[in-house]
């Protein structure tokens, strides 16, 4: 059997459905299993051991250049590469209308989300089989029940992302014991207060751990200095790409970050995890696993400082 996923993005829908490998592995252990994302997040569905191949796709990239030939080029391209494999199932766990044009132009049996299901209604059009999945439960779980839906099988173990940390050098990174604060998202009204941020850190340097701040973009890398520089022993870590953030966070001792998909990452590698939420429903698309996990906060509530100070013990195993 050779099945093909459809998840394009973003990085925390993409970790969400991981599961899904999983759980195919369990049911068809012979069957081979493609994954159809988009080419930032490729590394990451790479470390799940049951991946055949990956697709990449650059719909984020190719909105921005469609004017361009080589652009037109790269997309005739990625969809021959789609066509060359029949598939025995497609499954589009994604529900929008980009990913149900992908779906359509793969060659084999299409399944998604019913219409009344989807997070783009129109998607429905592009499948052969739909199925009404309901939308009051977790991600995770709306994922691996249509994909069970879809192929017959049963959802009856436990959520198991089924990827480890990949190994990656770390030279800057003095010592074990770290713990990540992940204090930089894409929306403004996620973010938490930096004065709380500075207290978790300098509770964290009170406990022999070092902080270690990832951040991306220049007004990311403004923020953590600050942050870093009212907390001594705390780091900010060097630009660094998915996989060695994978590396990272697979050796950290705790996770603490607002709503981004590297707090997604972090529980995905069974790292102790405490997600902060302020703008946007934990029940449905928080942090979830297996091991320690907590989602504090919700939309228009964020968390207060002190929540996160009483898990620390817990967290941390003290």
């Amino acid at each position: 059997m050779r099945i093909l996923l459809v998840k394009t993005s973003s990085l925390g829908d993409v970790i969400h459905n991981l599961p899904v490998i999983s759980d195919l592995h369990r049911a068809f252990p012979e069957a081979r299993i493609d994954w159809c994302v988009e080419e930032k997040f490729a590394d990451i569905v790479r470390l799940h051991p049951a991946i055949d191949d990956v697709i990449a796709v650059a719909v984020r990239r190719w909105r921005k250049t469609l004017a361009r030939r080589a652009t037109w080029r790269e997309i005739g391209e990625f969809r021959r590469r789609l066509r060359r494999t029949p598939y025995d199932a497609i499954i589009d766990t994604q529900g929008l209308l980009k990913s149900g044009l992908i779906t359509s132009q793969a060659l084999g049996r299409r399944y998604g989300y019913a219409a009344e299901a989807a997070r783009e209604p129109l998607a429905a059009r592009f499948y052969d089989e739909t199925f009404v999945i309901p939308r009051n439960v977790h991600a995770v779980e709306r994922n691996r029940w249509l994909a069970g839906a879809a192929l017959d099988y049963a959802i009856d173990l436990p959520v198991d992302y089924g990827i480890a940390a990949p190994v990656v050098a770390l030279p800057w990174l003095a010592g074990e014991r770290h713990a990540l604060l992940f204090t930089g998202t894409s929306r403004d009204d996620k973010l938490w207060d930096e004065a709380n941020w500075i207290i978790v850190a300098q509770a964290l340097v009170a406990r022999g751990l070092t902080p270690v701040l990832p951040a991306g973009s220049a007004r990311e890398r403004a923020r953590a200095a600050r942050i870093a520089a009212a907390a001594p022993g705390a780091l900010v870590a060097p630009a660094l790409g998915l996989f060695d953030l994978a590396g990272l966070s697979g050796r950290a001792r705790l996770a603490v970050g607002v709503d981004t998909g590297l707090v997604h990452l972090a529980t995905a590698l069974r790292v102790p995890t405490i997600a902060l939420y302020a703008a946007s429903d934990p029940a449905r698309t928080g942090v979830y696993g297996s091991g320690f996990f907590r989602n504090l906060g919700a939309r228009g509530c964020a968390p207060r400082v002190d929540q996160v100070l009483q898990l620390l013990p817990a967290a941390l195993q003290e």
